[in-house]
């Protein structure tokens, strides 16, 4: 969980990035895809963070100072309406049309969704207005549709206009990120990073690689925009890694498309910025780390040895047919 706290542990590096060019795409695809690969699903909101091995020069600060200053930031949230079923064991869904999807929450917004239980409950009433963060579950090979699932952050009963439910229509989405594809996913996405803040960088100094690793993933929203002013990033592993480029920073509102499992542009909200807000980022070596650990621990299958199975399970013998008796007076034929 995000918010409990680490046991200490040894320091491990950790990545403060500006701006997340994916240069080193081609390195880091296998433990990318091996991250990206997992059904169990971020533990906090979907806002991440960064590297302490990568000088930031004085004219990309003032960048920052002024994008931060304006309040940018990484964001993904929105709200859905549909029909409810909870399940405290961790199986709730949302039904949105003919389309249903994995519905969970942290630990600290069990009292949201006691407090939804329980709006079902007394009215009866399970079609409900949801803000939810959107969580899109990748997995290794490119041709494997991803998964949509919803985080739950709050319900609307109508009374809070002021809050991101009053700003929002029924599936619509704010999301700020990094405009690029990703190794796993033939869509181009918005991803969103965890959020550079001290506290978070004094966790994330304490904890051990596995939890670091999780608190730092990011949440890769796949993205219809048919007229972006600006493409997607891609990585090209023919091009010197200088000459690469890097992914603009965007904000914009998405509408969700049930079914099609993608988000649609609606509009932008600020125009796409050269460089991003200090996000976090796990480094190379942590990630290295977990797929190593991830590997030791997984179950090996025993194939046992021809002698072995010759031992174990010995085939029948074969019985003999016996010949038939002949009657005397009678000649074989």
């Amino acid at each position: 969980m995000a918010s409990a706290e680490p046991t200490p542990n040894k320091p491990t590096n950790i990545e403060l990035q500006f701006i997340q060019p994916l240069a080193d795409q081609d390195e880091e695809k296998t433990q990318e895809s091996l991250e990206l690969s997992t059904t169990e699903l971020e533990a906090d909101s979907p806002l991440s963070a960064p590297t302490d091995n990568e000088q930031v020069h004085l004219d990309t600060a003032s960048q920052i100072d002024s994008i931060e200053a304006s309040g940018a930031m990484f964001q993904a949230v929105g709200v859905i309406t549909g029909e409810v079923n909870l399940n405290s064991e961790g199986s709730s869904t949302v039904t949105i049309g003919r389309n249903q999807y994995p519905l969970f929450y942290i630990g600290r917004k069990l009292k949201v969704f006691e407090a939804l239980k329980k709006e079902i409950e007394t009215t009866g009433n399970h079609t409900q207005r949801l803000v939810v963060y959107p969580k899109a579950i990748h997995f290794p090979r490119r041709e494997q549709p991803h998964q949509i699932a919803f985080q739950l952050v709050g319900f609307d009963r109508g009374r809070f206009q002021e809050t991101i439910s009053g700003e929002l229509e029924d599936l619509e989405f704010k999301l700020s990120g990094l405009w690029q594809f990703i190794p796993v996913c033939q869509t181009p996405c918005i991803s969103v990073f965890r959020n550079f803040t001290r506290e978070r960088l004094e966790y994330i100094k304490q904890a051990e690689p596995a939890r670091k690793v999780k608190f730092m993933k990011a949440s890769h929203v796949p993205m219809l925009w048919k007229d972006a002013p600006v493409r997607p990033f891609r990585f090209n592993p023919k091009i010197p890694k200088l000459e690469q480029g890097h992914a603009l920073f965007v904000t914009l509102k998405a509408k969700f498309l049930p079914g099609r499992d993608v988000f649609g542009f609606v509009a932008l909200t600020a125009p796409p910025q050269d460089t991003a807000p200090r996000f976090l980022k796990a480094s190379k070596q942590d990630k290295a780390t977990v797929q190593q650990s991830a590997k030791k621990t997984q179950p090996k299958g025993h194939r046992p040895y021809k002698k072995e199975q010759l031992s174990s399970n010995p085939l029948p013998k074969p019985i003999p047919k016996k010949k038939p008796q002949v009657i005397e007076g009678e000649t074989d034929k």
